[in-house]
């Protein structure tokens, strides 16, 4: 699939705006706070009807506006979401639409129009951060290529959260053990499927990588785990076991055996294994749905070596790729190396 134009409306700090990519491979060029992610943002909105640094929607429409809009075109579609704050000239209104060819569209038939793989600067944390990054990262993904998964793990949460509400009450005396039945069912349920879904994600994964490897420290959920951990949930008030205390690490393979890269591996090694991490993410994407991704690359050249560099400009040869950058390190090697590439300047007032 190619993305051929995207067009901004109130969408963070653009009032309106068009980008035309004619060519592969499409440079946003621009300084700090030109807008040059926020045009990422948008793309990757459309691929995955989220955002990656949003917390709230909301957080997305311009400042004093009541609604954003982001359009894309994609050969023979249009896709369009719509973000509002609730209200548009006074009258009630959804806080996110879902359009193709201007029809109104749920969710799941709106994912899959265009796909989208995201590599930035701060992936870093995906080996440093707490393990909430790395659960967000394998929820991100499968959401938009599973929707059992999606669904699974939305009937997971808000199980999960009813879960531990019960288990305080219980605690101060409020409610009965036995109204923990109906929960344990419902989370083991789900949580398998989650479970397996992310084991089947990290097994592909490894199969691409040569000297790293991907550690899945996986927290089943059977009826056995709970009534283990029984005592310690209800002194606690929370679940212990389950998918949401799942997480996964980087090893690297030495002649003397592995090392694991969040501990006792050099910037360089962490940058290299996400940097693996998202081509067994492209591939990932590509075996499951039969399409290629967009590649989006936020900044990324100033954090690789050279020896990273190339493997860069050989990948975004690949793909229709968008990257930002400031410009500094966009040297004449990589401009000659990288094929049919447009340049597009950003100003700090858009």
């Amino acid at each position: 699939m190619i993305l051929k134009l995207i067009q901004l409306e109130n969408f963070r700090s653009f009032k309106k705006r068009e980008f035309k990519f004619s060519f592969k491979t499409c440079f946003l060029l621009g300084p700090n706070t030109a807008g040059k992610t926020n045009v990422l943002e948008a793309i990757y909105l459309l691929a995955s009807g989220k955002s990656f640094r949003a917390s709230q929607d909301t957080e997305m429409i311009k400042y004093e506006s009541e609604f954003s809009r982001v359009k894309g075109k994609i050969e023979k579609d249009e896709l369009e979401i719509i973000l509002t704050r609730g209200e548009i000239n006074g009258k009630r209104t959804n806080k996110k639409l879902y359009k193709i060819n201007n029809t109104p569209k749920r969710l799941p038939d709106f994912l899959g129009s265009l796909r989208a793989v995201l590599f930035k600067p701060e992936d870093i944390n995906l080996v440093l951060g707490s393990p909430s990054i790395r659960r967000d990262y394998l929820n991100l993904i499968l959401e938009q290529l599973d929707w059992q998964y999606r669904t699974c793990l939305s009937a997971y949460n808000k199980g999960l959260r009813q879960r531990n509400k019960v288990l305080s009450k219980i605690r101060e005396g409020e409610a009965k053990e036995s109204q923990l039945t109906f929960w344990n069912q419902l989370l083991i349920k789900n949580g398998q499927i989650i479970n397996q879904t992310r084991e089947i994600m990290i097994i592909f994964y490894n199969k691409q990588f040569k000297d790293t490897e991907i550690i899945y420290d996986k927290s089943p959920i059977t009826l056995q785990r709970l009534e283990k951990y029984k005592q310690a949930e209800l002194a606690l008030g929370m679940t212990l076991v389950g998918p949401h205390r799942d997480d996964f690490k980087f090893l690297k393979h030495k002649a003397n055996g592995r090392k694991d890269l969040s501990l006792y591996g050099s910037r360089g090694e962490q940058r290299l294994a996400v940097l693996y991490l998202k081509l067994a993410e492209l591939k990932f994407v590509i075996q499951k749905t039969n399409q290629k991704p967009i590649l989006l690359l936020d900044d990324i050249f100033s954090e690789l070596d050279k020896k990273n560099r190339k493997l860069v400009i050989k990948i975004i040869n690949d793909y229709q790729t968008i990257i930002t950058n400031t410009g500094e390190e966009i040297d004449k090697d990589i401009k000659k190396e990288i094929k049919d590439s447009l340049f597009i300047k950003l100003n700090i007032d858009n």
